[in-house]
C-alpha cells in the first residue's frame, strides 16, 4: 500500500502530513463496498473524521495523504450488534476496562462499532452493567453504540448457556429502569414470546428499541403475532428455537414471512452447517440477514477453561460449550465470522459484507453515522487483501496499529 502525501494548494499554510495527523485523505484504486451489495472501482475520500464527497474533499483546507489500495477490497468497519467478550473479558463484568479490552480487540479485528451482550442476570447486576455502559466512549477501541439485552426475559426451555436462576417475566416497567440507567443505551432486547406478559411488553415497546425473538419455544402463530406486534428480529437464528419443519414452521417460518423481521446468523463454522447458512440466504436475502459473533470472553484467547454468566465454559479450537455439552457463544470475531461464510460456505463476499457492516448498523439505528461509506459516515472502514486478510483498518479517518 502505497501512500503519498502531497500539499493542497488552497491553504496558504506551509504544512506537512503525518500519519498520526490525518485529516484530508484520499483512498483510491481500490474496489469499494457499495450497500446495494456491489463492488465498484472508484475512490473514498476522508476529512478529519467522516467520509465526504469529492467537492467538499477538494474545498476542504490542509495537507492531503494519498493511500493506493491496488488489489484491496474496501469495505465498511463492521458492525457487531451481539456477541458478549474477548480477551479474557465479557459485557457482564460491567466494567469500564472490561469495556476497553473488547472494543480495543475488536477495532483490531476490523470490527469498528459494537452493542455488547448481557446476559441474564439479576436486575441489580445488569443495572450495573447499564450505569458503566451510559458514559463508555474509548477513543482507542471500536465506537461503543450501546448494549444487547440477551436475557432476563427468556423461556427456560430454552435458555442455552443462560443462567435458568435469573429469568425473569417480560417487565416492560423493568426494561424502562435498566434504559434509564444505560441513559437511553440499550439499542436491542429480547424476549421469548409465548412467556407470560411477553406480547404486552412488546406492544408497550414497540418504536423505543429493537425487539428481537429469542431463547423462545414459540409456534408459529405465537411469534407470528409477536412480529405484527412490534417485534423485528430474531436471535442467533436456528439456535434456542424449535426447528423449521414442514408441519410446524415455529418462529423460523414466521420470521421468514415476515419481510421486515431481521434474521441473525452465527457463521463460526460450528453454530451452522454451511448448507443451512446457504440456505437462510436463500430463504431471507442479503438484505434481512444480520452476521453476528456471539462471542464469549475466550475470543482471542487460549483453549481452556472461561466463563459465561456464571457458568463453567470449556474452549477447544472453535467450540466453546458448557459442561452438558451445549455450546455457549463462539469464540471467533465477526470478521473471522464473515471470512468463513465466504471462504468455506460460498456466501458472495458482497452479501456477507453487507450482512456483517451495513445491515446491522440499520438493525441497531446507527444509519447513516455507521456500516456504510456514503458522504457523511464515519470514517470506519477496512482495506481488505483479496484472500480478505486486513491490510488495514481505519478508525474515525486515522488508521489503526495492529
Amino acid at each position: 500500500m502505497n501512500i503519498v502525501n502531497t500539499m493542497d494548494h488552497t491553504d496558504n499554510m506551509d504544512r506537512t502530513t503525518t500519519s498520526n495527523t490525518n485529516q484530508k485523505q484520499r483512498i483510491e484504486n481500490g474496489l469499494v463496498f457499495r450497500e446495494d451489495g456491489s463492488f465498484v472501482p472508484g475512490t473514498v475520500y476522508l476529512y478529519q473524521e467522516r467520509i465526504v464527497s469529492e467537492d467538499e474533499y477538494l474545498a476542504a483546507p490542509g495537507a492531503e495523504t494519498v493511500v493506493d489500495a491496488a488489489g484491496c477490497y474496501v469495505i465498511p468497519g463492521l458492525t457487531d450488534i451481539h456477541f458478549h467478550g474477548c480477551m479474557g473479558s465479557d459485557c457482564c463484568d460491567g466494567t469500564a476496562e472490561a469495556f476497553r479490552t473488547i472494543a480495543r480487540w475488536q477495532l483490531r479485528q476490523g470490527v469498528t462499532s459494537v452493542t455488547p451482550a448481557t446476559m441474564t442476570m439479576p436486575e441489580p447486576v445488569l443495572a450495573s452493567i447499564c450505569r458503566t455502559a451510559r458514559d463508555f466512549h474509548d477513543p482507542d477501541g471500536a465506537d461503543f453504540c450501546g448494549l444487547y439485552l440477551e436475557g432476563p426475559f427468556i423461556s427456560a426451555a430454552k435458555k442455552g448457556a443462560q443462567n435458568e436462576a435469573y429469568i425473569h417475566p417480560a417487565d416492560a416497567a423493568m426494561f424502562a429502569r435498566l434504559q434509564e440507567c444505560a441513559g437511553g443505551r440499550i439499542r436491542t432486547v429480547v424476549v421469548a414470546p409465548e412467556t407470560d406478559g411477553a406480547l404486552d411488553f412488546i406492544r408497550a415497546l414497540r418504536g423505543q428499541v429493537t425487539i428481537s425473538l429469542a431463547h423462545t419455544t414459540a409456534d408459529y402463530e405465537t411469534a407470528s403475532e409477536a412480529l405484527r406486534c412490534g417485534a423485528s428480529q430474531i436471535t442467533h437464528l436456528y439456535n434456542a428455537m424449535p426447528p423449521f419443519t414442514h408441519r410446524a414452521p415455529g418462529p423460523i417460518g414466521a420470521a421468514v414471512e415476515h419481510e421486515d423481521c431481521m434474521a441473525e446468523l452465527i457463521c463460526d463454522g460450528v453454530h451452522i452447517h454451511p448448507a443451512a447458512v446457504r440456505a437462510t440466504f436463500r430463504l431471507f436475502g442479503d438484505q434481512r440477514i444480520i452476521l453476528i459473533s456471539d462471542s464469549m470472553r475466550a475470543a482471542g484467547m487460549a483453549d481452556g477453561e472461561y466463563e459465561l454468566g456464571g457458568q463453567k465454559v470449556t474452549v477447544r479450537g472453535k467450540r466453546a460449550v458448557l459442561a452438558d455439552g451445549t455450546i455457549a457463544g463462539s469464540v471467533t470475531s465477526l470478521m473471522g465470522c464473515m471470512r468463513t461464510a465466504v471462504l468455506e460456505m460460498g456466501i458472495p463476499l458482497a452479501s456477507a459484507v453487507k450482512c456483517a457492516a451495513f445491515n446491522p448498523a440499520r438493525a441497531a439505528g446507527l444509519l447513516p453515522d455507521y456500516g456504510t461509506l456514503n458522504p457523511g459516515a464515519y470514517a470506519n472502514m477496512v482495506l481488505l487483501e483479496q484472500d480478505l486478510a486486513i491490510r488495514e483498518v481505519y478508525h474515525r479517518g486515522q488508521a489503526v496499529a495492529r
